[in-house]
């Protein structure tokens, strides 16, 4: 009928509109969209949980178009209630799933004392939430033969008597896995270029790349800690005891680790705390930092402790109780008061896969100042004296990739630079022993790279312009600002040797 109205209804597939409206401190929900006070602006944020502290209500709030390492808990005060806030959409019920037809199905009960399928028992393992080992992230070792279409004129390592067209910088991202899962399902995947430009803006501007599927839903419960003269923001959840959540500021002693809530609690136990530095032998010692070694099975509190410190800025660790099994290698710095935490890396006491780090971390507060690769040197020089190749344990997390791929990259440049003015071939296996890299390491590295192209019936390994310009550049820098290095003179250490009992639990 001319004139008439028809009611339209959303199509099907589409989002129904959330209703908007004001709200109160009291209203508010979980799942309300809100205009938040982030950066000098108010910016539009989806509340994820909402806890009662000692200093009032807060919310946790995901930002749009922010990483969930910048999700934080806010106070009321900064939300903008004056404005309408977009409402949560009512559950659709469920309907009722249709009965199937029974199918009979053959199943054969295992017998007494036999042990369960491999793939069973780890999905077993993975769906009670526990893992088994200690690692935080992933680079696989990949194989493909790169594009050698470009305009930079490569120095060719292996073969020098021609030059082959090549290697072209690729600004592609490069690919990180979210889950154990997908570090499996990656291993037969081709690397993909990337620029380190790119990927330390998107660091700064938008966090983690990563995500932990496993750990999507769980809301960071630490909201800020004090650590010696620095205040840290937790950038992940880590299992401290409940009543912690309910803390505006928890206590972190920076030598003993122990955590405390109150802060008279932690002011009578700095009165009392005589540590000044981790409970180990000291084993490296240079004008700039100290490593000390520890036991995870002599130090248990101190190392778990660590370990629960790490995890609020490490998405995929795990492993936070079981230690014995590791040896954790700490790097502090030194001034009158004592040995201050930096950063450390973990190694299993025995690693079937011939692992020399499990889990490797800098707290945030010194981080972009060269202590990481300074951790990954002396990982590498630690299996030098073992004489063994070494590799961190897989999956790597997005900053400890990044940070891998540079040392591994400069390593790696500065060998061939010098294999090429003496006008000698080299291999991989070459490279490899060289550096006390495993050659796997070796070959994604300079496949990541396009270092190495399939040319007239050979694979050759080949120096693109841009990386030696850069590797120039950074040469000229250090003239004025002399990069950090780890003496391995300095080193004083013998591996370890461990029987059944030490390696693992022995109670």
């Amino acid at each position: 009928m001319a004139g008439g109205s028809q009611s339209q209804e959303p199509a099907v597939g589409s989002e129904v509109p959330r209703k908007k409206g004001k709200a109160t401190i009291d209203t508010l929900r979980i799942g309300c969209l809100a205009m938040v006070a982030k950066e000098g602006r108010h910016r539009r944020a989806e509340i994820l949980s909402i806890k009662e502290t000692k200093s009032g209500r807060q919310f946790y709030c995901n930002f749009d178009n922010f990483n969930k390492r910048l999700d934080e808990w806010v106070p009321a005060v900064r939300i903008d209630f004056n404005q309408d806030v977009e409402w949560p959409n009512p559950e659709k019920p469920k309907e009722p799933k249709k009965a199937a037809a029974p199918v009979a199905k053959k199943t054969t009960a295992p017998k007494k004392g036999q042990k369960r399928p491999v793939a069973t028992r780890e999905a077993s393992t993975a769906s009670e939430g526990e893992t088994p080992r200690d690692w935080n992230g992933s680079l696989e070792s990949q194989k493909a033969t790169p594009d050698a279409e470009g305009d930079d004129k490569p120095i060719l390592a292996l073969d020098l008597d021609e030059a082959t067209p090549g290697a072209e910088d690729d600004d592609d991202a490069m690919d990180i896995d979210d889950a154990v899962a997908e570090a499996v399902k990656a291993k037969n995947q081709p690397p993909e270029h990337f620029s380190r430009e790119e990927e330390i803006e998107k660091l700064r501007t938008g966090g983690s790349m990563t995500q932990n599927q496993a750990e999507i839903s769980r809301i960071r419960n630490i909201s800020k800690v004090q650590f010696g003269k620095y205040d840290l923001f937790p950038w992940y959840f880590s299992p401290y005891p409940e009543m912690f959540t309910q803390e505006d500021l928890m206590y972190i002693c920076e030598f003993c680790l122990c955590y405390y809530g109150d802060l008279k609690a932690f002011t009578r136990h700095r009165q009392k705390c005589t540590m000044q530095h981790p409970p180990g032998n000291e084993i490296y010692r240079d004008d700039y930092v100290s490593f000390f070694e520890i036991d995870g099975r002599r130090q248990r509190t101190w190392c778990r402790n660590l370990c629960l410190l790490s995890k609020m800025f490490l998405d995929h660790k795990t492993l936070y109780y079981d230690v014995d099994p590791f040896l954790f290698y700490v790097m502090t710095t030194r001034d009158e008061k004592g040995c201050h935490l930096v950063g450390y890396f973990s190694k299993e006491k025995e690693s079937a896969d011939g692992y020399n780090v499990a889990c490797i971390l800098t707290l945030p507060q010194f981080q972009r100042k060269g202590y990481g690769r300074l951790l990954i040197q002396f990982s590498y020089e630690l299996s030098k004296i073992e004489s063994k190749l070494g590799s961190p344990e897989k999956p790597l997390s997005d900053l400890g990739l990044l940070s891998y791929r540079q040392y591994w990259t400069e390593n790696l440049v500065e060998i061939l630079l010098d294999y090429n003015e003496r006008d000698v071939g080299v291999s991989i296996e070459t490279l490899s022993s060289k550096l006390a890299m495993t050659p796997n390491d070796v070959e994604s590295t300079l496949q990541a790279l396009k270092m190495q192209v399939y040319h007239k019936g050979e694979h050759k390994i080949i120096l693109p312009t841009h990386l030696i310009k850069r590797h120039e550049a950074l040469m000229e820098k250090q003239k004025t600002n002399p990069k950090r290095q780890i003496e391995p003179a300095r080193i004083q250490w013998k591996p370890p040797v461990f029987n059944a009992s030490t390696r693992t639990w022995a109670w």
